[in-house]
């Protein structure tokens, strides 16, 4: 008897002890919690404040130009312009190509080494500096099999333009697509597809007609990520659209001369008007981060609303 009374007397202080270091544990974890919500909180509440008090609808329908002090250098129309087009273009590459990439692994993944060698590839995109991607693009971009893609002068290849630009972004959004994609193709049970098939469906056609229209939640997910990671991005622009005040376009035609041109973003623009960047404008870079900051911030609204669909799913 005592030594089973020993031994429960051990169980308890053990289970004690355990209880306490999950007690522990579990504070450390709300403390860390908590503050990364502060930070992100104080950084929306300092940029919410400041971006109020210098943004008023002339600086959004203005573009910049050069002046002496901060209220003759115009506003942020061609940054705000040259943000919305280059996403645009990096995600009408990314997502149709992620699509595809993340179908052919969760359906096919056949050869099997070739699969392999494309999920390596797209971890590596996902885990690449974006300055590296860069660098590579402005000397993938220069050489004259691709000179109609970007600003030439005098037979020199420049390899600056929103074509460039957009090719390269769609590389940094390609891994969200893939593995949102891909991750919600995977959630759809075997049944289903099964049903399908016993209904005379051939795959491409479960694939086009039950597996995308169900995982079209985790499309919109990974594009929106995709979407957010494009817009913030800072490196790219400065190598390969040329980070020029206003948008210069090349050749006659009007669309095709401005995806051919250079121009900016409104993260090139907040990084020349910071107090340590060449314009030292730190009113224009307070407001337009707030832009910035707006649009991340509607970006994510959409992921969290299409995540919640997710999650909403059901299959009986």
């Amino acid at each position: 008897m005592s030594a089973l009374e020993s031994t429960t007397s051990a169980i308890e202080s053990t289970s004690g002890a355990w209880r306490l270091r999950d007690r522990l544990g579990l504070a450390f974890a709300w403390l860390v919690g908590l503050l990364f919500c502060a930070i992100c909180l104080a950084i929306v509440v300092f940029l919410a404040v400041q971006g109020v008090r210098y943004l008023h609808p002339d600086m959004i329908w203005t573009n910049p130009r050069a002046g002496f002090n901060q209220s003759e250098t115009g506003g942020v129309l061609a940054p705000l312009l040259g943000t919305l087009l280059v996403s645009a273009l990096a995600m009408a590459v990314a997502t149709p190509v992620g699509i595809g990439v993340a179908v052919w692994l969760s359906e096919y993944s056949r050869p099997a080494p070739l699969a392999r060698a494309v999920e390596s590839t797209v971890e590596m995109l996902a885990g690449a500096p974006s300055i590296v991607l860069a660098l590579f693009g402005l000397v993938l971009f220069e050489t004259h099999f691709l000179g109609f893609l970007s600003t030439t002068n005098g037979g020199v290849v420049y390899g600056r333009s929103f074509f460039a630009a957009g090719a390269l972004l769609a590389l940094l959004a390609l891994p969200f697509v893939v593995s949102n994609v891909r991750e919600g193709l995977q959630a759809i049970p075997n049944h289903v597809r099964e049903a399908s098939y016993a209904l005379g469906k051939t795959r491409i056609a479960t694939i086009r007609r039950v597996l995308l229209p169900a995982a079209r939640p985790s499309i919109i997910t990974g594009s929106m990520l995709g979407t957010g990671h494009v817009v913030g991005d800072t490196a790219t622009i400065v190598f390969l659209l040329g980070d020029t005040m206003t948008l210069h376009p090349t050749g006659n035609v009007p669309l095709l001369g401005i995806l051919r041109g250079t121009g900016s973003t409104l993260t090139s623009f907040v990084y020349d008007n910071a107090p340590t960047g060449d314009l030292n404008q730190p009113q224009k870079a307070y407001a337009a981060a707030f832009l910035l900051l707006l649009i991340v911030l509607a970006l994510n609204l959409v992921v969290d609303i299409s995540g919640r669909r997710t999650k909403d799913l059901r299959w009986s």
